[in-house]
């Protein structure tokens, strides 16, 4: 016969052998052996791992090259404003979206079709001065030829030739006259910075201007279909539902989208 000592109970508590008490132990060790020797065992990856830090430079090259990196990152987020306002995507935009209010078709073509499309448009009519500063400017830089400076004063010149060509004289005179500058002899004593934004209300006057040419026979159905509903007495019917048809239809037969974007196109070109 085995012995087993029980320990004197204590109020409210339970009653444990030795023997439990071993083997409870037992089970714990068994429990964690299989942890342990798993964690030993975790097979390693070789896997690049990415860290952000600010060292000290070492080298003058060393301090050019994270300004460069700097300067990059500045144009990279400053970017999409660059392609807004100093390009033709802001004639191309708001003209798209004159002739969707004209057809009255809502939501078709979808905003993100449009301005797929403009963005398209703009790289296609900015590829001979966007060519022009990559011979001119990046590539030299790129083969350190020239500085961060020349970089800019080369890279801006055909992008100042091309907005100056859709520029108005009105509107350069009139931010010439808010800067308060001299009267200038040459484009070349017309800053930048007045240059842009004479370009962007040149562009947004140009649009607008297109979109009422374009609102006009498409005005016109639809008071000849009010009309018409009118004189049958038809009040109840909304105009708008019988004119989209017929405006969709003279947009097809006029191969409408052909048409806008080839006037677009040699606006710029012209």
């Amino acid at each position: 016969m085995y012995r087993v000592c029980f320990k004197k109970p204590e109020p409210g508590g339970i009653m444990v052998s030795r023997r439990n008490k071993c083997i409870l132990t037992a089970l714990l060790l068994l429990m964690l052996v299989p942890v342990t020797g798993s964690a030993q065992t975790t097979p390693t990856f070789n896997f690049p791992r990415i860290t952000l830090g600010v060292d000290p430079a070492r080298s003058p090259g060393e301090v050019a090259t994270s300004l460069q990196v700097l300067l990059l990152l500045t144009v990279l987020s400053l970017a999409p404003a660059f392609i807004i306002m100093m390009t033709g995507f802001i004639r191309i935009a708001i003209v798209f979206f004159f002739t969707r209010m004209a057809l009255a078709t809502q939501q078709m073509p979808s905003n993100q079709v449009l301005m797929g499309l403009a963005l398209f448009l703009t790289v296609f009519v900015m590829a001979p001065t966007i060519k022009e500063v990559n011979k001119n400017a990046l590539q030299p830089f790129l083969k350190k030829k020239i500085n961060a400076e020349q970089l800019y004063l080369r890279g801006v010149k055909p992008i100042r030739t091309f907005m100056f060509k859709q520029t108005r004289q009105k509107d350069l005179a009139l931010f010439m006259h808010l800067a308060k500058e001299k009267r200038p002899k040459t484009r070349a004593d017309i800053p930048t910075h007045v240059l842009i934004p004479s370009f962007i209300i040149s562009e947004m006057t140009t649009a607008f201007y297109i979109g009422i040419l374009i609102f006009i026979p498409f005005i016109i159905i639809d008071m000849v279909v009010a009309s018409t509903l009118m004189s049958m007495g038809m009040i109840m019917l909304p105009p708008v539902m019988v004119s989209l048809p017929f405006k969709i239809i003279v947009f097809f037969l006029v191969d409408g989208w052909n048409l806008l974007i080839s006037k677009l196109v040699h606006g710029f070109v012209a």
